[in-house]
């Protein structure tokens, strides 16, 4: 006989008695006996309980102080079928007199009443209950619930406070010493990470971890428990992208606290009303490590990838007033700002004498302003793509072999030196993270590369025509002559060159945000090279020699017209070159045709008839189709899709983006030399002022400031904040969190 089992409230299993299924001999009832016996059973008050109940709940201790002295054996913990006890309904009804009596009583379980007070936010009847539970066990309080109906036993106190945003329960609860730990990053590989690997249940791990972050987000707590709101909203931030990309089940409710979290950063700086308390914000040095900048966690952010709090208005004000200073660019008319860039080429001579003889000087003092280093480097900039392209655009038809004798060479030569100087000083003072992290510093890494391989082949040319024939006719030259290979690289390296004149296309209201959306379009074609990748290897894996052996063969109709076999699919190399070149529908239909040459009869002589291989020439327009429906006609069509929609997307919100990556290169010309290439390969006094400053704090050991090194910044100073900005910083916080709690208040009352 089978035994059926079926669980109670309780959690413990029954058997059901063994005459059960003797009470019939008739499947059918025996079946319906088995279905009411297996139905789930909630707890049932009886009379007297739900009598006991209704009292508890009208809140009056005297009838319930009778009620109890006439029945002296009711369960004074009874629960109804929700798991409700009567000292749940007093703490719901927020009855504190009902509470105190119910507590004096001495069989009484708490239970999950103190969470439930926590998130009635009854802050008189949480004390009440965390000392009865303090009676009980001294570290009874700090944990959760067991069998609790509504919570998980990880929920604590605290935690949940800090996520209903309970201000006033958040700080009584830290106040008792209740803390929230916080979590170890999910590629931890410690001791206690392996033991819970190995031994917790793997969902309530996940949701245990997801709701202590949730704690730990939550405004009210970060505001109690941080002396700088705004760096730990930085970190959070940082750690629950962290959390999304390793926990793929929950990575939406991770992106949607990382959210929030900046959105209370970009909320604390947009209660600033005046530029001096945005700038005692930006000017902290807290969690920033690396070499002095002037807006210390503006840079932060830009490398937290905060965008609305790097976009506010507030932000943007004080970084435009370090931008601009005292210049008036942006009231000049378009041909005066051509002037301009025409005459700081010509001046830029002056600027180097001036630098290097009196560099305190006003006018140097005006060139270091950021907005007039970006004008100054690019009108050097354009006179280096106007040697380049007169180098590159020399006659070829009379041209000797070597290297080119134009007389730009030399002038491109120092500029490129110039460029790899600034280059590789910008990867010291940002950081080899944050310089490799940019795509426009690889691309300008690419170009100087190129650059480089052109110069070598110049020299390695020089030095071949010294031995051979240096009026050879161009036709007769080597294929990897050091000549022609120059040549390529150079012209790889001009187009690399003028292409990242898009960069600054950033700082433009109009073109910015298309520039922004072709960068974020080409994360999109990286994810679909993977595609075609995947899908042109296996076509290519299929017919790669299919027609190997038709290759050259030519086919004579009667009339003599002559077909010959397209050499498509007859090697690896042919099958790539035409199924790459049918994604953009110029492959010929005659590539899957299959041309057998001429053969005699043998029974017939003189009789030539064309043989036909029409199952291969099937089999290869089967698969080229199969291609072309498969690669252009879906897969490219959703590439242009995605496009459209990740357009759409920065459109929709272009005010951000663009801010941001106008920002980007804000910062990199403030970081940028005074001079413009090739003028900075010479040392001039403010050049030489940070070695001199750095040898000078490591010898005297200078109040404030540190002379230190590291593999990614070199030899830099650090320099304390200043110290009435350190000084208004916890008063301005303090205000700002007023403001910020202010605001939340009249917004939920309008």
């Amino acid at each position: 006989m089978v035994k059926e089992y079926y669980s109670t409230a309780s959690g413990s299993t029954c058997i059901p008695p063994r005459h059960f299924y003797a009470l019939s001999d008739k499947p059918g009832d025996v079946f319906q006996k088995k279905r009411l016996y297996q139905r789930i059973h909630l707890p049932k008050l009886s009379p007297t309980e739900a009598e006991f109940m209704r009292l508890v709940n009208n809140g009056n201790v005297e009838d319930v102080k009778e009620f109890l002295q006439e029945c002296s054996d009711l369960d004074i913990n009874c629960i109804d079928y929700q798991g409700i006890s009567a000292l749940h309904i007093a703490v719901r009804n927020e009855s504190m007199d009902m509470v105190d009596f119910l507590l004096n009583q001495p069989r009484i379980d708490l239970g999950d009443n103190v969470l439930h007070a926590v998130r009635n936010n009854s802050i008189n009847i949480l004390v009440k209950l965390l000392d009865a539970q303090k009676k009980i066990s001294p570290g009874l309080e700090f944990a959760g619930a067991l069998h609790s109906a509504d919570f998980p036993e990880y929920i604590t106190p605290l935690i949940l406070a800090a996520q209903c945003g309970h201000y006033k329960i958040v700080g009584l609860l830290i106040e008792r010493g209740h803390t929230i730990l916080m979590p170890h990053t999910p590629r931890c590989f410690c001791t206690c990470c392996k033991s819970m690997f190995l031994n917790e249940d793997p969902l309530r791990f996940s949701l245990a971890r997801l709701s202590v972050y949730q704690a730990l987000s939550s405004p009210v707590y970060i505001i109690q428990t941080s002396s700088d709101p705004i760096l730990t909203a930085f970190h959070l931030a940082s750690e629950l992208e962290v959390n999304a990309s390793t926990n793929i089940q929950l990575a939406a409710s991770y992106l949607q606290l990382k959210g929030d979290v900046s959105a209370f950063a970009v909320d604390l700086i947009g209660c600033c009303r005046t530029s001096g308390e945005v700038e005692c914000i930006l000017k902290q040095t807290s969690g920033f490590h690396g070499r002095h900048f002037v807006l210390p966690r503006l840079l932060m952010a830009v490398n937290c990838k905060q965008k609305e709090f790097v976009a506010h208005p507030n932000t943007q004000q004080v970084l435009e007033s370090y931008w601009l200073g005292e210049c008036t660019w942006k009231n000049r008319s378009f041909c005066m700002k051509i002037m301009e860039i025409l005459t700081r080429l010509l001046i830029t001579p002056l600027m180097l004498i001036m630098s290097m003889v009196t560099p305190r000087h006003w006018l140097v003092r005006y060139w270091q302003i950021p907005l007039n280093k970006l004008i100054t480097h690019v009108a050097a900039y354009l006179l280096f793509l106007t040697l380049v392209f007169h180098i590159s655009n020399q006659d070829k038809r009379y041209q000797k072999r070597g290297p080119p004798n134009t007389g730009a060479e030399g002038p491109v030569i120092l500029y490129v030196c110039g460029y790899i100087w600034s280059a590789a000083r910008m990867c010291l003072m940002q950081g080899p993270r944050r310089y490799l992290a940019e795509m426009w510093n690889w691309a300008e890494i690419i170009m100087l590369l190129l650059f480089v391989l052109s110069f070598g082949f110049w020299i390695s040319a020089a030095m071949d025509v010294t031995s051979a024939n240096e009026y050879l006719e161009r036709r007769y030259w080597n294929q990897h002559d050091p000549t022609l290979l120059a040549e390529g690289t150079f012209c790889l390296a001009t187009i690399f060159a003028y292409f990242r004149l898009m960069y600054l296309c950033q700082l433009s209201y109009h073109l910015g945000p298309l520039q922004v959306s072709l960068g974020k379009m080409t994360i999109d074609i990286y994810k679909y090279i993977i595609v075609f990748t995947i899908i042109i290897s296996a076509f290519t894996a299929g017919l790669a020699r299919l027609y190997q052996y038709y290759d050259g063969m030519v086919y004579e109709d009667d009339f003599g017209v002559k077909t010959v076999q397209v050499s498509s699919f007859t090697s690896l190399a042919d099958t790539l070159k035409t199924l790459f070149w049918a994604l953009f529908c110029m492959a010929p239909l005659e590539s899957s045709d299959v041309v057998i040459s001429n053969t005699r009869d043998i029974m017939v002589s003189e009789n030539f008839h064309g043989n036909r291989h029409e199952f291969t020439e099937f089999i290869g327009y089967f698969c080229f189709g199969c291609f072309e429906v498969i690669s252009v006609i879906v897969v490219l069509n959703m590439l242009i899709a995605t496009m459209s929609n990740t357009f759409q997307r920065v459109n929709d919100n272009v005010a951000i983006e663009w801010t941001f990556g106008k920002t980007e290169v804000y910062i990199n010309y403030i970081l940028q030399t005074t001079l413009p290439s090739p003028f900075n390969l010479i040392p001039t006094a403010s050049g030489m002022s940070t070695v001199v400053e750095w040898l000078r704090v490591k010898i005297g050991n200078t109040p404030g400031m540190r002379a230190l090194w590291s593999p990614s910044y070199c030899c830099y100073v650090e320099r304390d904040v200043e110290a009435n900005v350190l000084k208004e910083f916890p008063v301005l916080m303090t205000v700002l969190a007023q403001r910020y709690f202010s605001k939340k208040l009249s917004n939920k009352v309008i």
